[in-house]
């Protein structure tokens, strides 16, 4: 009887779109929301793929190393990672409009301090600082579009979604090279300044507040510790595998840890009132299913992001600008598939989308193991597509999936649950990936040197200097002849390219593990489960999008 009144009384508390509109106007209309959400997932998009493409002069103009060039990318994941459920959740406690507000005014500030940097330190600092931002707004933009769309249009919603934001990944790297080539790479950070007030002013106009009305006055702190700890050692430990090697105690220990205290806070979950994250949105196998998938799909897409960049600049000695361009096959696909993903995920629900996607991507980055110093590209463009086209699938599917299978009052820990998962594949992306390639480029480069005919000293100096070689750098000197700079660029290349091989070799072989693990995703609604019993109940649309939510005319 108890949670019949509390349900009618958050029904009763809660408006639709189309009474938000008729109220308010324009804040709160569906599509006006879809916009103002837009500008702030382009923002977070555009810094993404801007630093890729700026990551070979930021590594020349700090000196930084290949591990600190890493870190302005991990820095940034680990703080996101660690922290998004938890600014779901508040999004979903105090406010998601005003959540995503505070997201939005962090990171530009974040990005202002990015260009200031004078080093490689200052610049990782400020990319943690985007971090933690990025953490309240990210999983608001998602939780926004839940409680504004009705059921109907939410997959559509999430399709433009996806497309926004493969448009940012798209113009990225054309205008990130362009402002790093004729300006310098501070600038690409200022950009964020212009768009962060449009964002602004948008969602102060046309976004309407909502907030679940059932949590109690308890907030689960120890829940919130507990999380942040296991994911901060987790990621840790991955991260700093590459350093240390994958079996070391160092990074035994971390992880070890780190799944421990994850372990810890699922059974503090399952006993506190009001838990953080609650354990019952895994009975919906769609819910697991497509955070594992979301986590497969970007270690396919950080993975490449980051290395073929290296490799065309660095192996082929474009521009960023060049680089950028030659991107557009990946970028420009990004931009339709997930409309298209939206389309097919709409009719036939997400598992067809997702797993057409996971064969596409598995199929595409084993295309790449067929990249060589000298090829054309004309044989790596229409690889690049394959890619774009699989990742929009990917993320629209898997959205849905996670989105659609948990309710409305959690719309803010569902879009945290998913940005996480984004988050943690880009670690192991760059993590895992990057070891694999320089693992391999230390174990090839002595007989590669020894192809060219270098021997002695000199191949010894040269394997010290694996990790630059891992990134595409051949370590040669303006003391050197021209015959043996010429032959330690070849065996370096050579040394880069069997690394950069065997990694698209294991991102293709997750790929395809994720095209079966697909076949368990269930369209959205299709699968709850009751909170008790654990049973598989029918939730009727209309009470989904109603339940325990509030839209709220600002003050």
């Amino acid at each position: 009887m108890t949670d019949s009144v509390s349900k009618d009384q958050g029904r009763s508390a809660a408006a639709s779109p189309k009474r938000a509109v008729t109220r308010e106007g324009r804040r709160g209309h569906p599509w006006l929301t879809l916009a103002a959400v837009s500008l702030g997932i382009m923002m977070v998009g555009l810094d993404g793929t801007v630093v890729s493409v700026a990551n070979p002069t930021i590594e020349r103009d700090l000196h930084a190393s290949l591990a600190g060039l890493q870190w302005v990318t991990n820095g940034y994941l680990l703080a996101l990672a660690v922290l998004l459920i938890l600014g779901g959740k508040l999004g979903d406690r105090f406010g998601r409009r005003l959540m995503f507000t505070i997201g939005i005014v962090g990171f530009a500030l974040g990005s202002l301090g990015c260009a200031l940097s004078h080093s490689i330190e200052m610049l990782v600092l400020f990319r943690v600082v985007q971090g933690f931002a990025g953490a309240l707004l990210m999983p608001n933009t998602l939780a926004i579009l839940r409680a504004t769309f009705p059921p109907s249009d939410l997959v559509k919603a999430v399709g433009i979604w996806g497309a926004t934001s493969a448009l940012a990944v798209a113009s990225g790297p054309i205008i990130g090279g362009l402002l790093v080539e004729h300006v310098s790479w501070q600038s690409i950070f200022l950009l964020n300044l212009p768009l962060g007030a449009l964002t602004l002013l948008v969602t102060a106009i046309v976004v309407a507040e909502t907030r679940d009305l059932r949590h109690s006055k308890v907030f689960d702190f120890l829940g919130v510790g507990l999380l942040t700890a296991g994911l901060f050692l987790l990621i840790w430990a991955l991260i700093k595998a590459e350093g240390h090697g994958w079996a070391s105690l160092y990074v035994g220990g971390f992880g070890t840890v780190g799944l421990a205290v994850l372990v810890a806070f699922g059974f503090w979950e399952k006993r506190v009132a009001e838990p953080l994250l609650p354990m019952r949105v895994f009975r919906s196998r769609s819910v697991w299913a497509g955070t594992l998938l979301v986590i497969i799909g970007f270690i396919g897409m950080f993975g490449v992001l980051f290395f073929v960049t290296l490799y065309f600049q660095n192996v082929h000695g474009y521009s960023p600008v060049q680089t950028g361009v030659r991107m557009l096959p990946l970028t420009g696909m990004f931009i339709i598939s997930p409309i298209v993903g939206s389309v097919i995920t709409q009719r036939f629900g997400p598992r067809t989308a997702v797993v057409i996607g996971m064969l596409v991507l598995g199929v595409a980055m084993l295309g790449l193991t067929g990249l060589a110093t000298e090829s054309t590209y004309g044989s790596i463009w229409p690889w690049f597509a394959l890619l774009g086209i699989g990742l929009g699938f990917i993320i629209t599917s898997t959205t849905e999936a996670i989105v659609g299978n948990v309710p409305i009052e959690l719309g803010g820990v569902a879009g945290g649950l998913q940005s996480t998962a984004n988050q943690l594949g880009g670690v192991l992306g760059t993590a895992i990936l990057g070891s694999i390639l320089v693992s391999s480029v230390g174990g090839v480069l002595g007989s590669a040197l020894a192809k060219v005919g270098v021997h002695g000293q000199t191949a010894a100096a040269v394997i010290a200097q694996k990790e630059a070689v891992g990134s595409g750098i051949a370590p040669v000197s303006p003391s050197m002849s021209h015959q043996l700079a010429a032959a330690i660029t070849t065996a370096s290349h050579n040394a880069f390219m069997h690394g950069l091989h065997t990694s698209m070799i294991v991102a293709a072989i997750l790929a395809f593990v994720g095209a079966a693990l697909g076949l368990l995703i269930q369209r959205g609604g299709s699968d709850d489960e009751d909170e008790d019993t654990g049973a598989t109940v029918p939730v009727h649309s209309s009470e989904r999008h109603a339940a325990g939510v509030s839209a709220e005319p600002a003050a």
